[in-house]
């Protein structure tokens, strides 16, 4: 089971920035894994983010397209998530997954 470790969470105003790192421990197999970014607000359920294939095809949630980039370095087998124009409504816990597989989570603050 591939192990996923988020980080760089945090607070930012509207309109900042902010980059998430997810590293995987899927070693030399982490290059034809799918990874998938999620999030999970307050009192909601959990809701897809951000996923990007072993082909590097990506796929937006429609609240994030054209403000949120995921990418990948297979050589650090790392996926990030880069994180612009941010609204108060993307507060949430930000998961990394693969598979069955999922991180701990990152907190995302954006607030005033």
């Amino acid at each position: 089971q591939v192990q996923l470790v988020e980080s760089g969470g945090g607070s930012a105003q509207p309109g900042g920035s902010l980059r998430l790192s997810c590293a995987a421990s899927a070693g030399i197999m982490f290059r034809f894994a799918n990874m998938g970014w999620y999030r999970q607000a307050p009192g909601k359920e959990r809701e897809f983010v951000a996923s990007i294939t072993g082909s590097d095809i990506t796929y937006y949630a429609d609240s994030v397209k054209g403000r949120f980039t995921i990418s990948r370095d297979n050589a650090k087998t790392t996926v990030y998530l880069q994180m612009n124009s941010l609204k108060p409504e993307d507060t949430a816990v930000y998961y990394c997954m693969s598979g069955v597989s999922w991180g701990q989570g990152t907190q995302v603050t954006v607030s005033s």
